[in-house]
């Protein structure tokens, strides 16, 4: 099996390999191509802990390939019990992390959609401050923001920060809330991620 990932932005890589890893016979090899060493490293550490053997070689300047072989080590990858634990997801701006906000913006967009391939959703993602930015028309979080309220989670958005920078009429996805629902949502949850 192959799979051409030179240019996709992470997490993409891991997620296609995931993806085709699914049902994958023992005797058949995953080859993924990829552009960057950041990439080997990603798909080299997922197919590990998921007791696959891996190996890498670089083709070229910029080219990688990932041969990942063998079967699962069911202890590894066996599934975790379905649990109801109350998981949100709080999230103050539409950049993640400190210096370029390009890359920030890159980052937040790969965040939300790295969500989207996890096995266990969160229950709630909560949006405020710049954060409400992303749930509103023109966002390039809106599709899979829009595909996890399909699936269930409930995407909540700030009422006063939407309106502080102009945004009410463009709410896109989710209901509007307000600071004291934010704090019942906060206090409710059993675990609070923040990117």
């Amino acid at each position: 099996m192959l799979i051409d990932a030179r240019g996709k932005a992470c997490p993409e890589p891991v997620v296609l390999a995931i993806k085709a890893l699914n049902g994958k016979p023992e005797d058949e090899t995953l080859e993924v191509l990829v552009d960057n060493e950041a990439a080997v490293e990603n798909l080299k550490r997922m197919a590990g802990q998921k007791g696959f053997d891996v190996s890498a070689k670089q083709n070229g300047p910029k080219d990688y390939s990932v041969l990942i072989g063998g079967s699962a080590d069911t202890a590894v990858a066996a599934d975790e019990p379905e649990s109801d634990e109350n998981i949100l997801i709080a999230i103050d701006t539409n950049i993640m992390g400190r210096g370029s906000d390009d890359l920030g913006q890159a980052l937040m967009k790969g965040f939300i959609y790295a969500v989207t391939q996890q096995e266990k959703l969160p229950k709630t993602i909560l949006l405020y401050n710049g954060g409400a930015k992303l749930s509103v028309e023109g966002s390039e979080s809106l599709e899979d923001l829009k595909w996890l309220a399909d699936n269930g989670v409930e995407i909540v958005t700030c009422g006063t920060c939407l309106n502080f920078y102009g945004l009410s009429e463009k709410l896109a996805v989710g209901i509007v809330t307000n600071m004291y629902s934010i704090v019942e949502y906060l206090l409710k949850a059993d675990k609070v991620i923040k990117p």
